[in-house]
């Protein structure tokens, strides 16, 4: 849990299978891209776009005795609001048309609706997705990710920690900046391997791909609370 926060419980889930790819790019990339109020975090002088796969399990307001399902891509980078680090998403694309439309309304992020497949085989996990929503830039991913080793928390000042243990996100809304806070007990992670097959995710949000093989991790999961939305 972030040190000192406290919020209403209004969604509970939990995120399994968790893949992390990243890529440092200059932070002059970034800024153009990000919100009036927000400015770009980085970590040694570097700003990261991150591509981040998984499902999210059981998705249910509190109380709720059933909940939904369904496997989510986004691409994300870093920013703060004053001394508030956080994420900034770009896309977030999910197989579950209710799911966008809810997340949509109540969240105000730009979630798009894509057919998506993960399918574990030999330990390994082929992911896939292509976007499927009407008037939205189109964009696929196709990667096999490879988990190495066994999984642990990460110490607070590496990268792996500044890329991962974030607690809020920032989105826009009526013109202003709003921030949504999540809790999470700390991430545990391990190494992986991955082949991406193809990535037009950077194309589709106005980027051009970065150069280099991204930095991967893999995480076999969190469970996850949600608060509303409010104006920072």
């Amino acid at each position: 849990m972030a040190p000192g926060q406290s919020l209403p419980d209004l969604l509970t889930m939990r995120w399994r299978d968790v893949y992390f790819a990243h890529w440092p790019v200059d932070p002059a990339v970034v800024e153009p891209t990000i919100p009036d109020g927000l400015t770009v975090d980085t970590f040694d002088e570097q700003a990261w776009l991150g591509i981040v796969g998984f499902r999210m399990a059981d998705i249910r307001p509190r109380f709720a005795p059933i909940g939904r399902s369904f496997h989510e891509l986004n691409l994300r980078t870093y920013v703060r609001h004053e001394d508030s680090p956080g994420v900034y998403f770009y896309t977030l694309d999910a197989d579950d048309r209710l799911g966008v439309k809810i997340a949509r309304r109540l969240f105000a992020l730009p979630y798009y609706r894509a057919k998506m497949t993960a399918r574990e085989r030999n330990g390994e996990t082929r992911f896939r997705s292509e976007r499927a929503h009407p008037e939205a830039p189109p964009a696929a991913f196709d990667a096999t990710f490879d988990p190495q080793g066994e999984p642990g928390t990460v110490d607070s000042v590496t990268l792996e920690a500044f890329l991962v243990e974030r607690y809020r996100f920032f989105t826009e809304r009526r013109d202003s900046i709003a921030v949504g806070e999540i809790t999470h007990e700390p991430w545990p992670l391990q190494n992986a391997d991955a082949a991406i097959r193809e990535n037009t995710l950077f194309e589709a949000s106005g980027f051009e791909a970065p150069a280099g093989d991204p930095h991967l991790r893999y995480s076999p999961g969190i469970d996850v609370t949600a608060g509303w939305i409010h104006a920072v």
